[in-house]
């Protein structure tokens, strides 16, 4: 199991879901998750149920992380993944 980078996929995992158009969608932990497949395989746990205080010094807009995907090549899936 890998993720869209190429890094090794493990249960207990903190992980960022990305969508088909580069948006972030969830954001958790892995778990369920079988060895063998890098498709449909697992849930994420998501990481708070309530309301957490924010620094905003310590925070990143979701449209900025996805533009920092991007222009790392990370928003789509590679081929033959």
């Amino acid at each position: 199991m890998h993720y869209r980078n190429g890094r090794e996929a493990k249960n207990g995992d903190k992980v960022v879901s990305i969508g088909s158009n580069g948006e972030i969608i969830g954001l958790g932990v892995l778990h369920s998750a079988t060895p063998g497949n890098d498709y449909c395989n697992g849930g994420i746990a998501p990481l708070h149920t309530g309301p957490i205080s924010a620094c905003m010094c310590d925070c990143l807009h979701v449209d900025d992380l996805a533009a920092i995907l991007a222009e790392k090549g990370m928003d789509k899936r590679k081929s033959g993944m």
